[in-house]
């Protein structure tokens, strides 16, 4: 039987091969929720790398986005803090479970796209997660994606990237984010604040990018 991880591999190498690389997160989640799949992701808690940044750091206010919010985790972590939060996923069918995971819950999970930004999300968040988002797509949209989520980050706003380091291991997806595609999130008025690699909290060899960009 295949691992989590090697279910979605397929997906989304079959998606890539149909030249429609973003179908495999519909795919997924309509299979887990189907019981024929499991979503490699979905660890239950808010990604420990975001708590203990938020722990380290002390949060903001007002209004906060999740890109590629999945069930809903972290999302609700920054609620949970008092952010006004929203949270989009390409995925209909996440968004319809995250919805239905937390049915007293603030966050407005929406269904949105990257890679082509509804314009109502554009410059519009004091905080903007992106967690292991960008990676998941082939190198050739990581600009795109990157570009798109700097557009979401609103005057005096900060955007924390989580990501896992490329190290040229083979078989992606997903594809790790190298230094100059972390540099990359520092443009279009947004600078950095600091970029380390903190180890892994289930696997200390699973060293992930920790970013923090600043707009003025």
């Amino acid at each position: 039987m295949n691992t989590p991880d090697e279910q979605a591999k397929a997906l989304a190498n079959a998606a890539l091969a149909e030249g429609d690389p973003t179908a495999w997160f519909e795919r997924l989640y309509a299979a887990a929720g189907d019981g024929e799949a499991k979503v490699p992701w979905d660890r239950g808690d808010a990604n420990p790398l975001l708590v203990d940044w938020i722990t380290a750091r002390g949060h903001g206010t007002g209004r906060a986005v999740v890109v590629g919010c999945g069930f809903g985790r972290d999302a609700e972590f920054l609620a949970g803090l008092g952010y006004d939060t929203a949270a989009f996923d390409i995925s209909e069918t996440a968004v319809r479970d995250a919805r239905a995971r937390h049915p007293k819950s603030t966050v407005d999970y929406q269904t949105g796209d990257l890679l082509n930004l509804a314009p109502e999300l554009v410059g519009a968040f004091d905080f903007v997660l992106e967690s292991h988002t960008v990676q998941s797509l082939p190198p050739s949209l990581h600009a795109a994606a990157t570009a798109g989520v700097r557009a979401l980050v609103a005057p005096g706003g900060t955007l924390l990237v989580l990501a896992a380091v490329a190290d040229g291991s083979p078989g992606a997806p997903p594809w790790p984010l190298t230094r100059e595609e972390i540099d990359a999130f520092a443009r279009d008025g947004l600078t950095a604040v600091r970029a380390e690699q903190p180890p892994g909290v289930a696997d200390p060899s699973a060293v992930r990018w920790r970013a923090e960009f600043h707009r003025s």
